[in-house]
């Protein structure tokens, strides 16, 4: 049981359980001994729902990565290949299947989440087909990464949607959305903004419209689904993130759940140790709320963190000092029970103080504050129609591709489009200094609305700034009052969006809706009768709000002040189809022409 998914109003455990019942029945299929053979992706996701222990307990004896070549040796009866419905995937299991053609093992495959008519026929191509005794898919839509957040793990999604017009990813969220609602009720109320939103409105609406004799007798946990389209709002995930968890993902990267770290700020030194010992293996920690401290501080500004740590040390400093207290066999029978807490508060205010120290050595730097310092004036809309000096010196420095693609496309947004002559400048420069196989890149960039020329003479950010209140000065990042905490002074507009939602309404915005892409929407799903929820006196409403092509940790940290606001009267349950931030979403787009081309 991971306790920490049943902490928050709704009880992520139930999702989490019907996915782990689902994969114990297929394993189950497969009698005897097995092997499994993973496709290295789906190890993180499959991770949250199961570890090793279950799959032990029917009777999987060992795991291998899916490579080519001939599998490793294993005494098996089984051997079952869990994949995504990937066609370069299938040449490999083909290879590996072909070079074990003279064993009496059983072979199957699990797609995941989908079954795949074009893979099971590049599979029969290859003439394998027939040696797989079961052919089945796990539908692993939504999993369950905390007490409030669900991620599909769809790291194509914008890409498919807005670059290749692949609506894939809308029906898997479609039916993940039904899984949820088959556990957790019908969602009354559905509010969306942007084409892709709307497409995944219409889905759900007509596969219930499809299940209607099948009523769903469940009593409604959510009060309301908001669906957000990313390209509503494509300038969040550009900027840098500046809470403590969101610093984290920007710097080191959070992967289902883990974050790698320089091993050597861990190191356990004991005095008179030469330094040679130091460990070189990254440290992997966990992060999620069922640790105290981090569920405390991830959502803080990272100018808040260094208090929050020092008060922490004091508190567990004062519990162990109570030891001298401790004069009776009771009182000290009760300090004994309470150690086992006390150290690993102690272990994780060491591993977080380490934390801090590494972030704070480059939040410090005069590298990220002037990087910083040009994204906030773009946001606030100094200077972004002129090729920006900046963004010039560091093209010339040769820093990151990726830093230089975060700016330029900031300030694209900012501006509703960059002027002819200063977007061929910027392209110019970016290929002749980085290499003319990014040409693609930036292409996908345009494509995907986030690096384009300017269309009309009229720039609609500013009042789409000053009416949502997306810039706020002097933001208070100790004690905050306003979510634009998160950004040091900028408001995430999809949050902003999801806050006017809830009060005072939509239409109070209609004139920036219209503003910006897509329609939005709101449809009513019907209820059996008996099924409406009685409020009681002060009980807050529910919202589930999906965002389609990635949320960043800022955006979490959000919606988590938005949902402990005393006023607000809204808890708020985040999903959605990736955990992105801007390094990550750039990369997403970005391809390269092979150097054999030119």
């Amino acid at each position: 049981m991971a306790a920490h998914l049943s902490y928050g109003r709704v009880n992520l455990n139930i999702l989490r359980e019907a996915a782990r019942k689902e994969l114990r029945e297929f394993l189950d299929k497969c009698a005897g001994s097995k092997a499994i053979v993973w496709d290295e992706y789906l190890t993180g996701p499959f991770g949250l729902i199961a570890q090793y222990s279950l799959l032990k307990e029917h009777e999987v004896e060992k795991m291998f990565t899916l490579k080519s070549g001939r599998l490793p040796s294993a005494d098996v009866k089984n051997i079952i290949f869990f994949v995504r419905p990937r066609l370069e995937l299938m040449d490999i299991i083909a290879e590996n299947v072909f070079r074990c053609h003279h064993s009496s093992r059983d072979f199957h495959i699990l797609f995941v989440p989908r079954r795949s008519m074009l893979c099971e026929q590049r599979l029969k191509e290859q003439g394998v087909l027939g040696s797989f005794i079961n052919i089945d898919e796990y539908i692993l839509d939504l999993i369950p990464y905390d007490g409030d957040l669900l991620s599909m793990e769809y790291e194509s999604a914008f890409r498919e949607c807005y670059l290749e017009n692949d609506q894939t990813s809308l029906y898997h969220t479609a039916k993940g959305l039904m899984t949820l609602q088959a556990l957790y009720g019908t969602i009354p109320q559905i509010y969306g903004k942007g084409d892709c939103a709307r497409h995944v409105a219409n889905m759900m609406l007509r596969m219930k419209r499809e299940f209607a004799g099948t009523q769903n007798q469940i009593l409604p946990v959510f009060d309301t689904l908001l669906l957000l389209d990313r390209n509503v709002d494509l300038l969040t995930p550009l900027a840098t993130q500046l809470t403590y968890e969101g610093l984290i993902d920007e710097i080191y990267g959070i992967n289902n759940g883990y974050v790698k770290l320089p091993p050597e700020k861990f190191a356990q030194k004991k005095q008179g140790e030469a330094s040679k010992d130091l460990p070189t293996e990254p440290k992997k920690l966990q992060l999620n709320s069922a640790e105290e401290l981090y569920a405390e501080i991830r959502d803080k500004n990272f100018n808040a963190v260094g208090a929050a740590l020092s008060k922490k040390a004091k508190i567990i400093s004062a519990a162990f000092e109570e030891r001298h207290n401790a004069k009776t066999v009771g009182e000290i029978k009760q300090f004994v029970s309470q150690l086992p807490h006390m150290q690993a508060a102690r272990s994780s205010l060491a591993n977080h103080t380490s934390i801090a120290e590494l972030i704070k050595d480059i939040t410090t730097s005069e590298a990220f504050f002037d990087n910083l310092t040009v994204e906030q004036e773009f946001m606030t809309g100094v200077d972004t129609d002129k090729v920006n000096t900046y963004i010039e010196d560091c093209i010339a420095q040769k820093d990151p591709l990726i830093k230089i693609l975060r700016l330029v496309c900031m300030q694209s947004v900012c501006n509703n489009g960059l002027k002819q002559k200063v977007l061929d400048y910027y392209k110019r420069e970016i290929l002749q200094t980085y290499g003319y196989e990014h040409i693609l890149t930036l292409n996908n960039l345009e494509k995907g609305g986030l690096l384009k020329p300017q269309t009309s003479s009229r720039n609609n950010y500013p009042t789409i700034r000053k009416t949502l209140k997306l810039w706020m000065e002097d933001a208070n990042e100790q004690n905050p009052n306003d979510i634009s905490y998160v950004y040091s002074g900028y408001a995430p507009l999809s949050i902003r969006l999801t806050q006017v939602l809830a009060r005072p309404g939509w239409r109070s915005i209609e004139e920036v809706l219209k503003m910006l892409p897509g329609p939005h929407f709101e449809e009513r799903q019907q209820l059996p009768s008996g099924l409406h929820k009685k409020r009681q006196q002060g009980e807050n409403r529910t919202t589930l709000v999906f965002f389609l092509g990635g949320v960043t940790y800022a955006e979490i940290a959000a919606l988590r002040f938005l949902s402990q606001m005393e006023d607000s009267g809204m808890e708020y349950i985040i999903a959605t189809t990736k955990l992105v931030n801007g390094t990550t979403w750039i990369k997403s787009l970005m391809d390269r022409i092979p150097p054999s081309c030119f």
